[in-house]
């Protein structure tokens, strides 16, 4: 069993920052893909940003030169820091993991977790 924890959501106001971190943890041989997708009330989940286990990074042209997504290998931890926030980044953002649960396969099953509230109001 593989578990995927956020934490760090909460309220800020526009123009401010917040940091949202998330661990992986259980049966883990490797992790590629980390990442952070987010979700509004009708929306599709969407695509914040990901980072894979060598260090490579892909972002949402919405998010480009405000957030920077991070990880620690070592600890299965990626983090994600968010600058100038904006109203439209209100929404409940949500961590995934693509986790190796078996030695003998290179095969990665995509694990998510609970999601965390994130608005941003004045």
């Amino acid at each position: 069993q593989v578990q995927v924890v956020e934490s760090g959501g909460g309220l800020v106001q526009p123009g401010g920052s917040l940091r949202l971190d998330c661990a992986a943890s259980g049966s883990i041989v490797s992790i590629n893909t980390m990442g952070w997708y987010r979700q509004t009330p009708g929306k599709q989940r969407e695509l914040v940003a990901q980072i894979i286990s060598d260090g490579t990074t892909n972002y949402a042209d919405s998010v480009k030169g405000r957030f920077t997504i991070s990880r620690d290998n070592a600890k299965n931890t990626v983090a994600l820091q968010m600058n100038s926030l904006k109203p439209e980044d209100t929404a409940v953002y949500y961590c995934n993991a693509d986790v190796q649960i078996n030695r003998f396969w290179t095969t990665f099953q995509r694990y998510w977790g609970q999601g965390t509230q994130v608005t941003v109001s004045s």
